[in-house]
């Protein structure tokens, strides 16, 4: 069956790509969770912070760093790839495109790009 509909958001939930729609609601069927297609498109607008693989992230939430990231000013250095970053902090005022706020073991407090981490 060809598909010919604009690709679905991934569950809100478990961040699994197989959401399909069932009349008005969105299903994930790896977890189950139903969601308004409504809330979805609505999620998307409000300017959340998502993951390089699409996790929504929060305040206090912990991260991965999916890839070695060269520090720029300060005393230079690299955030290598695996680094855990626990207690982030989102912020709409970060420097280009930064918008996260986390101390990093063994750097200190800097800036990072969601992009470059992975929710857990």
């Amino acid at each position: 069956m060809p598909d010919d509909s604009p690709e679905l958001p991934p569950c809100p939930e478990c961040s699994e790509a197989f959401t399909y729609e069932q009349g008005t609601l969105l299903v994930c069927p790896m977890c189950g969770h139903e969601w308004s297609a409504d809330d979805a498109a609505a999620s998307d607008e409000a300017g959340v912070i998502k993951d390089a693989v699409g996790n929504v992230l929060a305040d206090g939430d912990t991260v991965t760093v999916v890839k070695t990231v060269k520090v720029k000013g300060g005393g230079g250095g690299v955030i290598k790839a695996g680094t855990k970053v626990k207690g982030i902090r989102l912020i709409s005022d970060g420097v280009g495109d930064h918008d996260i706020d986390a101390t990093v073991p063994g750097l200190g407090r800097m800036q990072l790009k969601s992009s470059v981490v992975k929710k857990g």
